[in-house]
């Protein structure tokens, strides 16, 4: 395997990476919080993720999970991809630590079938299909909405596994300004700002932080790995708002990151290896802008103008070493060639990349409420991704480019304040493949007088090719096919919402089922399904495969200031036999584990004191589709903990613990996770 696939992701040499995460739940309308206990969570009261609408949670029909940015500043959580490790029925891993790959995948998809979007961008890569959180801390974000199942109807592509939907904090009241200072194990440096407050119809919050660490390995150092790897970020967001007349609201939001990181990989042989100056630099800008405005007391309409650009460049380093052979390896360019046709321990070959990546996008979505129980949704969306990378997708050229329009419409039906029905359609069409119709069912029940709600819904998703797909190739030989077909999904889940003793008890429990059809895979042996320019080597449309499970959880305010909540989830994988995909054979997926389980304690014992402990489990899991034994990651537990003290009113002190029992584990096969580490800081506010 070459360094240029580790770069790039290229899904036919390196298997997506998945994630897990703790939940709040969206249950019934209930605070649970008490009114002197402010930073213990509360669940929100209206979810929009779910249908593109403001809903209140206690109409919510779909499986859906908020983490609040309340919960990410309490426990000191530093990135995004830390936060989704916690939460129901995800997986979250990252390929050696800071500023390394890190992937979410859900109910047993890939994560290139995992949305996510931040203040409506959508921010996937377009050349293998997913988020890379490795550069994506926590600071000013108000929530995380994470809806699970296919929901390509309201959202398009890649929304098969579910959708992550990240919002950044809108200033409200008297403005304040915060500062923060946090030192820790790896030689670990974190200092931030930020700032929020209205005035007027005007209303902002804005953040900026860095964080260095420079003594991580990537690969496992306890295999042998001895080069630390260093990762350096700036980071900054901002959310200026304007409300106008008549209820309207105008919004901007950007968030910018800079960062610069070691990384390490593969020699060609496939052997794990420790490279010696392999880095990284990628430069994201997020911006979006949105216009919200009633037109009539029953109807409104929203309009959003989104685009993510990112510029990453790397180079691979000229020397290394094989940690199954224990020999040093060195970069040549003699080792170039197709990955599969490559056998050496001793060399690997070098690269050097300049990929830029835009991502735009474009909604007008109108919502027309008739009478009280029925609100109608109906809008247009255009998306557009583009990609130039010489060395990957040959010179640049007309059809480098992927773009859609799309339809989509929408009823929900609420009755009784009991019964909530929604069901929607969608039709997108591409450039490049066609035409894609989805659609979606829910339903829910609520019986008021027990605190019990059922819920269940059936959808279709779709996940349109790649850049890597249509159009990768290297010098002298292609590997792209241009005559792909979207991958496809069909998704069902049922389950109950009850809550108990006046809302201090909540509890969830749910079934689900995915179906995956038209999964692309390499063909690692020839075939004639390949244009002839690929020598009958390139991506086809050939798996099929299936996930079922359950997601159980709960969540229990014990006495006033203590709080638990704990979520498992069972997920069975399966990869099918078809005539084309040896590789079937009832095969588990790759890097899903069928049990995973978090369980999470806060406690305020006394006013200023606030302590956070969470414990996550995380089952044997197969590293490839063949599942071979010698391949296989075990089962790990992981406990963190946290505590913050208000000194005054200005000043805290905070500190945090990862991996408290220094346990040995791996998420990803021959990749680095944290010993013990420790942290603390102080933080200032006025």
């Amino acid at each position: 395997m070459t360094w240029f696939i580790r770069l790039c992701g290229v899904w036919w040499c390196l298997f997506p990476l998945f994630a897990l995460s703790s939940p709040v739940y969206a249950a019934p309308d209930i605070e649970v919080a008490s009114a002197d206990q402010q930073d213990v969570i509360e669940t929100r009261e209206v979810v929009v993720s779910a249908t593109k609408t403001p809903i209140p949670v206690s109409q919510v029909t779909s499986a859906v999970e908020i983490i609040t940015g309340e919960e990410l500043e309490r426990k000191k959580i530093k990135t995004v991809i830390d936060g989704l490790r916690l939460a129901q029925g995800v997986f979250a891993t990252s390929s050696g630590g800071p500023g390394t790959e890190a992937t979410v995948k859900m109910r047993g998809a890939f994560a290139r079938h995992t949305l996510v979007l931040i203040d409506g961008v959508i921010v996937n890569s377009p050349t293998t299909g997913a988020y890379d959180f490795s550069n994506l801390t926590a600071e000013n974000i108000d929530r995380i909405e994470i809806l699970r199942g296919a929901q390509s109807m309201l959202y398009g592509s890649d929304a098969v596994g579910g959708v992550i939907n990240i919002y950044t904090k809108k200033g409200t009241g008297t403005p304040t300004a915060s500062t923060f200072i946090e030192y820790g194990s790896f030689a670990s440096l974190r200092e931030g700002g930020s700032a929020s407050g209205s005035k007027g119809p005007f209303d902002f919050s804005a953040s900026i932080s860095r964080w260095d660490t420079s003594s991580f390995s990537a690969i496992n150092y306890r295999r042998g790995a001895f080069e630390r790897d260093g990762f350096h970020n700036w980071q900054g967001s901002g959310k200026l708002g304007v409300s106008l007349p008549n209820d309207g609201r105008l919004e901007f939001n950007a968030r910018w990151y800079n960062s610069d990181g070691g990384f390490d990989g593969f020699a060609d042989s496939g052997a794990p290896a420790d490279v010696f100056g392999a880095k990284q630099s990628t430069r994201n800008l997020i911006l979006s802008g949105t216009y919200e405005q009633p037109l009539t007391s029953w109807w409104t309409q929203k309009l959003t103008l989104a685009q993510a650009n990112e510029r990453s460049q790397s180079v691979s380093g000229n020397a290394g070493y094989n940690l199954n052979t224990k020999q040093f390896i060195s970069a040549n360019p003699q080792c170039s060639g197709p990955p599969f046709l490559i056998n050496t321990d001793t060399c690997f070959t070098p690269f050097s990349s300049d990929l830029k990546i835009l991502n735009r996008r474009l909604e007008w979505q109108h919502n027309f409420q008739i009478g009280k129980p029925l609100l109608l949704s109906a809008g247009y969306q255009f998306r557009e991704e583009q990609g130039d990378a010489p060395a990957f997708y040959g010179p640049a050229q007309p059809n480098k480019l992927i773009s859609s329009h799309a339809g989509f419409a929408q009823a929900q039906v609420s009755l009784w304040d009991r019964l909530d029905v929604t069901g929607g359609v969608r039709q997108d069409s591409y450039n490049i493949f066609g035409d894609a119709t989805t659609y979606r069912v829910t339903a829910g029940y609520l019986v008021k007088e027990t605190g019990t709600k059922f819920r269940g819904s059936y959808a279709t998703g779709f996940k349109a090719p790649t850049f890597n797909d249509l159009f990768f190739q290297l010098p002298g030989q292609d590997f792209g096919n241009p005559n792909l077909k979207p991958e496809k999904s069909k998704s069902m889940d049922v389950g109950i919402d009850q809550s108990l003793f006046q809302g201090r008890v909540q509890l969830n429990a749910g079934y689900f089922w995915n179906r995956f059809q038209d999964l692309i895979q390499f063909a690692s042996s020839f075939t004639p399904l390949c244009p002839a320019s690929t020598l009958g080597f390139c991506p086809i449309n050939v798996a099929e495969a299936k996930s079922q499970g359950w997601e159980l959880g709960f969540k229990a305010t014990i006495m006033e200031g203590l709080q638990i909540r704990g979520q498992y989830t069972y997920t069975m994988t399966r990869a099918f036999d078809t005539p084309s995909n040896p590789l079937g054979g009832d095969k588990r997926l790759p890097r899903w584990p069928v049990d995973q389980a978090t369980l999470g304690l806060t406690y305020q014992p006394i006013e200023p004191l606030r302590i956070n402990v969470d414990y996550r489990f995380v089952g044997a899991r197969n590293n490839n589709l063949s599942n071979t034994p010698n391949q296989q990651l075990g089962s790990f537990n992981v406990v963190n903990a946290s505590a913050t003290y208000d000194v005054t009113r200005n000043w805290q002190v905070f500190g945090r613990v990862d991996n408290i029992f220094n346990a040995r584990y791996e998420e990803i096969l021959y990749f680095g996770t944290p010993v013990r580490s420790v942290y603390g800081g102080v933080k200032f506010t006025y």
